[in-house]
C-alpha cells in the first residue's frame, strides 16, 4: 500500500485545492519563518476550502505552547509539526492545550539517527524525518541517505507513524519509499516553481502523486504474482 501524501509549504488557495484534488491526506502551512511563512489569519484563508477528510498541518519553530495553541485554533489545525527543539516535556505541554496530533521532527545528518530518536518517536503521534541543514528548519531540498537509514528506521516502526521529508520529488520518491516504507511522504520544494518558494507547480504535484501511486501499483502487482504462484503450487 502506498504511503499517504502531505503537500507542505502551501501559500496559495489554488495550490491547496490542487492538493485536495490529487488525493492528499495532509496539507501543510508554515509558521516557523522563512519564505513560505504565513500568519494564522492568512493560513485560515489559504486552507479555507479544505474538506474534513484532509488534515491541516501547521509547521512551527520554537514558539511557546501557548502561541502554538492559539495559531492552531485560528487556522483550525489537525496536526502541529515541531521543527524547533522538541522533547517529551514540550510535547506534553502542547498536548495540554491542543487536542490534535503532535509530530516532533528529527533532523538527521548522515546515516545515524540521533540519540533522542526513540524518545521522540514514542512521545509524539508521528515522527517526521528531515535532513539536518545548518540555518534551515526544512524545505531545503536536501535528501536523506535512505538506504543507510533503513535498518535504524525499521527498529522504530512498532506503533510509530513515520513521516518522511527532505528533498523528495517525483523522480526519487519511489526509491525513498522502497528503502524506508514511510507512512507519509512530505513534499514542499520538490513540487514548486523554480525560484518561487511557496508557489506550487501543479504538473509537478501531479507527477509526485503519480510516482507515489506507482509504488502502490508495483506492490499490488507483486502480491498478485505471488498469489498466482501459490495457487499453482502442487498441494
Amino acid at each position: 500500500m502506498a504511503p499517504e501524501i502531505k503537500f507542505c509549504g502551501l501559500t496559495r488557495a489554488e495550490d491547496v485545492r490542487e492538493a485536495v484534488a490529487l488525493g492528499a491526506s495532509y496539507v501543510g502551512v508554515i509558521f516557523a519563518g522563512g519564505p513560505r511563512n504565513l500568519t494564522p489569519a492568512r493560513a485560515r484563508e489559504v486552507l479555507g476550502e479544505v474538506p474534513g477528510r484532509v488534515r491541516r498541518v501547521g509547521v512551527f519553530g520554537d514558539q511557546s505552547p501557548e502561541e502554538i495553541a492559539t495559531a492552531a485554533f485560528e487556522a483550525s489545525l489537525s496536526v502541529v509539526q515541531l521543527h524547533g527543539a522538541s522533547d517529551p516535556m514540550r510535547i506534553s505541554r502542547i498536548r495540554d492545550q491542543f487536542t490534535g496530533e503532535v509530530w516532533p521532527v528529527l533532523r538527521v545528518a548522515g546515516a545515524e539517527l540521533p540519540p533522542e530518536a526513540a524518545e521522540l518517536a514514542y512521545a509524539g503521534d508521528g515522527l517526521l524525518l528531515d535532513a539536518l541543514v545548518a540555518g534551515g528548519l526544512g524545505g531545503t531540498g536536501v535528501t536523506l541517505p535512505w538506504d543507510a537509514l533503513s535498518a535504524a528506521i525499521a527498529r522504530l516502526r512498532s506503533g510509530v507513524k513515520i513521516v518522511l521529508a527532505g528533498g523528495l520529488r517525483a523522480e526519487n520518491v519511489a526509491q525513498a519509499i522502497g528503502a524506508l516504507d514511510p507512512d507519509v511522504v512530505d513534499v514542499s520544494s520538490g513540487v514548486e516553481q523554480p525560484g518561487s518558494p511557496g508557489v506550487k507547480d501543479h504538473q509537478r504535484m501531479r507527477a509526485f502523486r503519480d510516482a507515489v501511486e506507482s509504488v502502490s501499483a508495483e506492490f499490488r502487482a507483486k502480491a498478485r504474482s505471488a498469489e498466482a504462484r501459490n495457487n499453482q503450487s502442487p498441494r
